[in-house]
């Protein structure tokens, strides 16, 4: 089954569209704020959404199996699953994207930090401090924490 064409050509748009207008909109498709993360992160999410309102998105029973398994994880509560440990960073292979006046970059978690051009580092902070000259805190720079230091 495929997408409507007007559905096709929406998410054609998605890649021409100045980054106020993905916010604008994520907060006509989520009803929302849109999130402080980069514009592929936003791109990403609002063509799901586009694809699971024209195919009704996840079926009750494949939300339940999710449900099950993050009571599982989190022993039902439910706002454990937001809570981030520093000491939990992202699997090793992860990519993070960040959109910096313009230039997309990208840094690469490894087992014993990150890597960003081909340098190693010990902290996103760090390397946060390279691309921007500036002091950032390194997990908010990347959008994995937000200002107020939920993940």
């Amino acid at each position: 089954m495929s997408l409507p064409v007007d559905q096709r050509r929406r998410l054609a748009a998605l890649k021409t569209a100045t980054t106020p207008e993905l916010k604008a909109q994520w907060r006509d498709l989520f009803d929302t704020e849109p999130p402080a993360f980069n514009r592929r992160y936003l791109e990403s999410r609002l063509a799901y959404r586009i694809q699971e309102l024209a195919y009704g998105g996840l079926k009750p029973e494949t939300i339940r199996r999710l449900e099950r398994l993050g009571e599982e994880l989190d022993g039902g509560d439910k706002r454990k699953r937001g809570i981030r440990a520093d000491r939990d960073r992202p699997i090793t292979g992860t990519r993070l994207l960040r959109e910096w006046q313009g230039v997309e970059q990208i840094v690469t978690v490894t087992a014993d930090g990150f890597e960003w051009q081909g340098r190693p580092y010990k902290s996103l902070s760090a390397i946060a401090r390279a691309i921007t000259g500036t002091r950032w805190n390194g997990w908010t720079f990347f959008g994995l924490k937000n200002h107020r230091g939920r993940t």
